[in-house]
């Protein structure tokens, strides 16, 4: 399922909206930190929101970027899958490297909304 919403959103966005090119690593441990981050906070204040938009960009660049490097899509996204437990577990201990990489991906996230 995830999949299909993930194919989908890529059809939309297209790679006309690719601004810059990430690597495969950089964008699952982002997408597992903005994930991470996203359900630890939820989603009702608007850093919540602002996590969640971010957890879904990094998602969709990890897949793109999979795709371009010929991954498989399954494996994928059993990467993201262990960058977020990994994430929550080190976010949640207060882990400041990963708060500081937290930061980065946020940075690096364009506007969505």
């Amino acid at each position: 399922m995830f999949i299909a919403v993930v194919t989908a959103a890529l059809a939309i966005l297209g790679p006309s909206q690719t601004t810059r090119l990430v690597s495969y690593d950089e964008a699952v441990r982002c997408a597992g930190l903005t994930q991470a981050a996203s359900e630890l906070e939820g989603g009702e204040s608007r850093y919540g929101r602002a996590l969640y938009d971010a957890a879904l960009y990094w998602s969709l660049a990890a897949m793109q970027a999979a795709t371009a490097a010929g991954r498989d899509p399954t494996l994928a996204e059993n990467d993201q899958t262990r960058a977020r437990l990994d994430s929550v577990r080190r976010l949640s201990t207060g882990e400041a490297d990963a708060r500081a990489v937290l930061v980065r991906c946020r940075q690096k996230t364009p506007r969505l909304g």
